[in-house]
């Protein structure tokens, strides 16, 4: 048995609500609900362009993905309105919410324009809302990030889809893909070559494949928090009036 630090000179914590703390569970860990159905995937790309390096990189990933034993769809951003520039129930705003109520895990493409991602992109993320109908469309959920630039590679866009993967909830994948001069990666045929980039684009894959298996039908007890356990009590004393529950 290895060593062990001391231990706190006051281990006492006054502060926590000891009804609603709760040690970890390593047996609901272990075991996760029957799901009955593939791993399910949503892909989102970042460019209108007709020949769209964002979105060829999502369709090989989705291609990848369907080897791996996922399900997968992918999210045409055409004709989504810019946020807040219409109601939440255009067609467009609630096919885009439906696909990622229906996910389990998430991929991001998005090119890099003006050293960030573009503006389709973050249309696409800002339209996700945290809450929806009393559900958490994302929390929980899996995330793999991508870009591809039409220059020398960089790290600024997956960088700031992490950024907005945490802010989101989700759980962003160690591994990520970026692809340096995109247009010498893929062919006329829109498939992207065999090279180092595709072989880290099927690792990407193969990770997010692994950790969506490790989370999925452990939500329940993964996304149970303290905190609300805390604030849950607290409401309910205010509804029925009473000081104590």
């Amino acid at each position: 048995m290895g060593a062990r630090g001391p231990e706190p000179a006051d281990p006492s914590v006054p502060q926590l609500e000891e009804a609603l703390f709760q040690p970890i569970d390593a047996a609901r860990l272990a075991v996760a609900e029957p799901m009955g159905h593939r791993p399910r995937i949503l892909l989102l790309y970042g460019s209108l362009r007709e020949r769209s390096f964002s979105r060829l990189m999502a369709e090989e990933a989705a291609r990848v993905l369907h080897r791996l034993g996922a399900e997968t769809r992918i999210y045409d951003p055409s004709g989504l309105p810019l946020p807040d520039d219409a109601a939440a129930e255009h067609p467009k705003v609630a096919e885009l919410r439906e696909m990622v109520t229906w996910c389990e895990g998430m991929v991001w493409s998005s090119p890099e324009r003006h050293g960030a991602m573009t503006a389709v992109m973050k249309a696409q993320i800002d339209w996700i809302p945290l809450s929806l109908g009393g559900v958490r469309p994302t929390q929980g959920k899996t995330l793999a990030v991508m870009q591809v630039s039409g220059g020398s590679q960089s790290f600024n866009t997956v960088n700031q889809l992490r950024i907005l993967g945490r802010w989101m909830r989700l759980l962003t994948i160690p591994n990520q893909s970026s692809v340096p001069k995109a247009w010498t990666q893929f062919g006329e045929d829109g498939r992207m070559v065999a090279s180092p980039f595709y072989d880290r684009m099927v690792d990407v894959m193969e990770e997010l494949v692994k950790f969506t298996m490790l989370t999925r039908g452990r939500g329940g007890y993964l996304l149970d928090r303290y905190s609300e356990r805390v604030e849950s009590r607290e409401a309910l004393s205010q509804r029925v009036g009473q000081a104590e529950i």
